[in-house]
């Protein structure tokens, strides 16, 4: 019975804890992609006018347009190529999901970020709430790993093997195991799927899952690739069991 409902109660926090996610991107992109969209359309037009006058600005026209590209590259907005570009957002859902998760993991790479009033309030009670919400779930999937360490660990108890060693080996086959899922064959990955070299895609994924998060590589975010849906949805989880795994490395 106590088993029972130790899975019940793990079931029920990770259902939750996705719910939460989804709920919070949900908010996110509906506080959030209007007023993207009108930052795009003032983009849009800045650079119509530079395109059309750039040959008569004055030194200090020129000064104030290099400002706002640089505010308007700041909020996200690279008023780069054709205006198709203009019309994908960086607040669709897989995005939005993707910005959910770095929130409540803390990694906050600062690359996409909430500009309105609304936006910024709600992202400050959806990571008071969420950060506690992520250390527990993080600790309830590691707890659930480290019982198969346990199983393994009296098996290899069981064939006769000292329990020092069975304890070196343990550790070892889950930093093994761990290291390619979550760090070696993700860089592969992420190679294919973003053009980096496999040294930059180890050291996304180091410095991502080590919570560190720079924002110098960030994944989905060049303009001149195709990206499939829910890339970046897969990527977010990627990251919350990749923390869960750092997460049994502690517990071990």
């Amino acid at each position: 019975k106590a088993m029972c409902s130790g899975k019940l109660q793990t079931a029920l926090l990770v259902a939750g804890y996705f719910v939460y996610l989804l709920v919070g991107a949900a908010v996110f992109q509906a506080l959030e992609r209007t007023a993207e969209k009108q930052e795009k359309m003032a983009a849009a037009q800045m650079k119509e006018a530079f395109l059309q006058n750039f040959t008569q600005l004055t030194v200090a026209e020129m000064e104030q347009f290099m400002k706002n590209l640089i505010e308007a590259i700041q909020n996200g907005v690279y008023p780069v190529g054709n205006e198709s570009q203009f019309e994908e957002s960086n607040w669709d859902f897989s995005n939005s999901f993707f910005f959910a998760g770095t929130v409540v993991s803390t990694i906050g790479y600062g690359t996409l970020h909430p500009k309105t009033a609304g936006g910024q309030i709600f992202c400050v009670f959806f990571a008071l709430f969420g950060i506690p919400l992520n250390i527990v779930f993080l600790h309830r999937v590691g707890k659930m790993l480290s019982l198969l360490c346990k199983k393994l660990g009296k098996f290899l108890y069981e064939k006769g093997m000292r329990k020092k060693k069975i304890k070196f080996l343990t550790l070892l086959f889950f930093l093994a195991t761990g290291i390619l899922v979550f760090l070696c064959l993700p860089s592969v990955f992420f190679q294919i799927t973003e053009g980096w070299s496999y040294s930059e895609g180890i050291y996304f994924a180091f410095i991502t899952l080590s919570t560190i998060g720079f924002g110098d590589y960030v994944v989905g975010k060049q303009s001149d690739r195709k990206y499939f849906s829910y890339y970046r949805v897969l990527v977010a989880i990627w990251i919350l069991f990749g923390l869960a795994w750092i997460a049994l490395l502690f517990n071990l």
